[in-house]
């Protein structure tokens, strides 16, 4: 990853969220996972998007994504059953508790093309107030850092934790 890092089409990259790159490729590969040390498009995310999936499983679930913008970087963490992991969000630090609790990917109960209400939602409760987040845009931390990362990787661990 930091060989790819260095070629010149990622030059635009900060060496702040370089260095987080680094590291969080790095740590998730402890948990399991892995990018393919590869760099793709962004599509509509940004300019490019490393995603991570677990290592050597023929369907590979991703379970996070770095969204790499002009302006920054996007770490996206694909978690399920909310619920489940409330009292872990609960007492989290803010900057992780308000990715679950804020404004950012509330659903707005918007209509397909059918006109049907959207299905893709995640609900759950968190400090007894029941929360609906459209599930395209969930879960995403903007400007992450190094400092941050245990945390993430403790959420992580959190919803992924190791069998063995």
């Amino acid at each position: 990853m930091k060989y790819l890092l260095s070629e010149e089409k990622y030059e635009f990259i900060s060496e702040e969220n370089k260095d987080f790159i680094l590291a969080f490729d790095e740590e998730i590969k402890k948990l399991g996972y892995a990018s393919g040390d590869s760099i793709g498009s962004g599509f509509c995310w940004g300019k490019y998007m490393i995603i991570y999936s677990k290592n050597g499983v023929k369907n590979n679930k991703v379970i996070a994504r770095i969204y790499i913008k002009e302006k920054g970087i996007v770490l996206r963490l694909f978690l399920n059953k909310i619920d489940d992991h409330r009292r872990f969000i609960e007492d989290a630090p803010d900057y992780i508790k308000n990715v679950f609790t804020g404004e950012y990917g509330r659903c707005k109960h918007c209509k397909n093309q059918k006109g049907e209400v959207c299905k893709f939602r995640k609900t759950y409760t968190i400090d007894d107030s029941l929360i609906e987040m459209c599930n395209g845009v969930t879960f995403e931390f903007w400007e992450p850092t190094r400092e941050k990362l245990p945390d993430y990787l403790d959420l992580l661990s959190e919803f992924y934790p190791r069998n063995g």
